[in-house]
């Protein structure tokens, strides 16, 4: 026999049916809830169907982002051997069905079905030290994106008060601009403090510069208080939201500087970390999402493996004598190391950074690929090479 347990994994709870081998399932599905009373009532029939068959079955269950965490990490405790299957996968699987049926139940039987069908290779899962960097890199990415959204509703309200504030200060979201704007966010505020007295000020928030920068910088202030079109009397919600605004950018800065910081010192205790920064256009951030989505380099016998995982295989289609000529990416696989992929290419083209990168980008150039075409290559051959230096314990060598 050949026993599996598909799991149709849910929020807060799973649906299960067994199989002891192919086409014959063992008795009827069922739901347990994700908690200790749950799983052990999950582990129980396990060990039920362990006895019926002779041998420890399987279990076999789609990625769900979150919600799969506690089936795994109690399959993990109790060392229990099992798939951890892309939905893509699974879908793709459940299409051949002639009957167009979605239940929970019927989901958990063609799960079943799909371990009798498909080659599948026991999932490894990451070892804590990968699993801290992604949650690092992922949770940097998501209030990199919040704070994005505020700095446009911060821009907005400054529009609607005092738009010539903008050509003021070389870095609006810096420490200094956004204090003094914080103490004086209208043109009549600048106007009644004395020009000493705002030079004054400006030294105690910004860096160590002479005193007649500042002296200048308040002449500017000024300048744009004067030009600014709106005077009193001033909407009072709209300073309410400015100084809202303008809080929310000071703790998201020291949020992104303290994960960053945090992000720094895993990414540095892992050996790839060297190894991917000696390529020209990669920093600090792009290395350490590239390692975390990626993770172990063992799981990738082949390039073509980490091409695919990657999303940026291209896809294929025949049908007898037709055979398409313009075939897009997949776009299957992971979509944070496909845009972090992206990213690197973009930084070792721009200011001639990675003349590797920049020789084979011009060749596809010559072979008449559109731009976008050429940056995909490119991604792609630089999976290549990140492949081939994490096997071989080599850093990049550019021409």
């Amino acid at each position: 026999m050949d026993p599996v347990i598909g799991l149709d994994v849910a929020k807060g709870e799973s649906q299960v049916q067994a199989f002891l081998q192919r086409k014959k399932t063992y008795k009827q599905s069922f739901k347990f809830e994700h908690n200790l009373q749950g799983l052990h009532i999950f582990y129980q029939f396990y060990q039920e169907v362990e006895q019926v068959s002779g041998q420890p079955p399987a279990v076999i269950f789609e990625s769900t982002g979150h919600y799969h965490e506690p089936v795994l990490q109690f399959l993990e405790e109790h060392g229990v051997t099992y798939y951890l299957i892309n939905p893509v996968i699974s879908y793709e699987a459940r299409k051949t069905n002639l009957r167009k049926v979605k239940t929970d139940k019927i989901d958990a039987f063609h799960l079943g079905e799909l371990y009798y069908k498909e080659d599948l290779e026991v999932y490894q899962k990451k070892t804590e030290q990968f699993l801290n960097l992604r949650q690092l890199t992922r949770q940097h990415s998501a209030l990199t994106d919040s704070y994005v959204e505020v700095k446009l509703q911060f821009q907005a309200a400054l529009d609607q008060i005092f738009p010539e504030y903008h050509g003021v200060f070389s870095k609006l979201y810096g420490s200094l601009s956004l204090n003094i704007l914080q103490q004086y966010p209208t043109s009549w505020d600048i106007q009644n403090v004395s020009h000493q007295v705002l030079a004054t000020e400006m030294r105690q928030f910004g860096a160590k510069r002479s005193h007649a920068w500042f002296w200048n910088k308040a002449s500017e202030l000024k300048d744009a208080a004067e030009r600014n079109p709106f005077l009193n009397p001033i909407n009072q919600g709209q300073l309410i939201s400015l100084r809202l605004y303008i809080q929310l950018l000071f703790q998201y800065q020291e949020h992104l500087s303290k994960l960053e910081k945090e992000i720094d010192a895993l990414a540095t205790t892992f050996e790839e970390y060297d190894l991917i920064r000696s390529i020209p256009g990669i920093g600090t951030k792009i290395a350490a999402t590239i390692i975390a989505e990626m993770g172990n380099i063992d799981q990738f016998n082949h390039p073509k493996k980490l091409v695919a995982y990657a999303g940026i295989d291209p896809s294929v289609f025949e049908s007898g004598k037709f055979k398409a000529t313009i075939n897009r990416i997949t776009k299957r696989g992971s979509s944070r190391l496909r845009h972090a992929l992206y990213t690197a290419v973009d930084c070792g083209l721009t200011q001639n950074r990675n003349k590797k990168l920049i020789a084979f980008y011009n060749r596809k150039r010559n072979e008449g690929k559109p731009h976008r075409v050429a940056v995909i290559a490119c991604a792609n051959k630089l999976v290549h090479w990140i492949h081939a230096m994490f096997k071989r314990e080599e850093v990049f060598v550019d021409q």
